[in-house]
C-alpha cells in the first residue's frame, strides 16, 4: 500500500485490494487528509471524498463551453489570451 501522496496529485493513492482490507482507515484518511486515490492495476479508478465535499462538486452549476469562453469576469481564462471582440481588427478583402 501506498499512503504517501502521489506526486502527481495532492491525494494519497491506495491500490483497490489495500483499500478493501483496510476500508476504515481509508474512509478516515480520506476524512482528515483529503480525496484518497483507489488504483486498479496500476491505474487511478476511483476517489474517496468527504460527503461535503461531494456534494459541493456536484451542487456546481454545469458550463457550456460558449459560457466558459465568452466570460469576460476571467480574463485569462485557462492561461489564454482573449482580446474582447471590440478590439477585433479586420482586414480588407485581397484583391482578386
Amino acid at each position: 500500500m501506498s499512503t504517501q501522496a502521489n506526486h502527481t496529485h495532492s491525494a494519497a493513492s491506495w491500490p483497490v485490494q489495500t483499500a478493501k482490507a483496510r476500508f476504515s482507515e481509508l474512509l478516515n484518511a480520506s476524512l482528515t487528509q483529503g480525496p484518497q486515490v483507489v488504483t486498479y492495476h496500476g491505474k487511478e479508478a476511483a476517489v474517496l471524498l468527504p460527503v461535503a465535499e461531494w456534494q459541493r462538486l456536484k451542487s456546481l452549476e454545469p458550463v457550456s463551453l460558449k459560457t466558459l469562453l465568452l466570460d469576460r469576469s476571467n480574463p485569462d481564462l485557462l492561461g489564454l489570451n482573449i482580446p474582447s471582440r471590440k478590439t477585433w481588427k479586420l482586414r480588407k478583402p485581397l484583391a482578386l
